[in-house]
């Protein structure tokens, strides 16, 4: 299905669009983070909510999409479904874009003035992606199983 040189652009691609997915995901909830010690409504609230906001639509989701596609066409091209290394890999990216939508939805509420959570919730919750790209790359890197 690729050749040798267009599977290589693919992964190339594939790995740059994982990249800025998970720069997104790591800086997002710390933008939150700063977002919880302003008032709503002030100069500096308004700032975060434009740095959030752009940072989802002109980065995080346009390389997630990428990422996923560009995934399957090389999962699909090398046959790599029935890998068992790969089926947990899917599990974690399928984590990853859940936990991509909740932040979306964490946005939503700043966006709106009606955010409840905590500074210690958005340090929290920051863990989350970084395990799991921690998962991700030791089952691409090593295929423990």
């Amino acid at each position: 299905m690729l050749s040798g040189d267009a599977y290589l652009w693919v992964k190339a691609v594939h790995l740059i669009a994982v990249m800025s997915w998970m720069a997104g995901m790591l800086y997002l909830p710390r933008l939150f983070v700063y977002h919880c010690t302003v008032s709503p409504r002030s100069q500096a609230s308004e700032t975060f909510k434009i740095m959030e906001r752009r940072l989802i639509k002109a980065i995080m989701t346009p390389a997630m999409v990428l990422a996923w596609v560009l995934g399957l066409v090389m999962a699909v091209a090398s046959g790599l479904f029935t890998e068992h290394w790969f089926q947990v890999k899917l599990l974690a990216v399928v984590s990853m874009t859940i936990a991509h939508i909740f932040l979306m939805r964490c946005k939503d509420d700043f966006a709106d003035d009606k955010n409840r959570r905590s500074q210690k919730f958005f340090r929290v919750i920051n863990e989350g992606p970084t395990l799991l790209m921690i998962l991700v790359v030791i089952l691409v890197i090593v295929k423990p199983f």
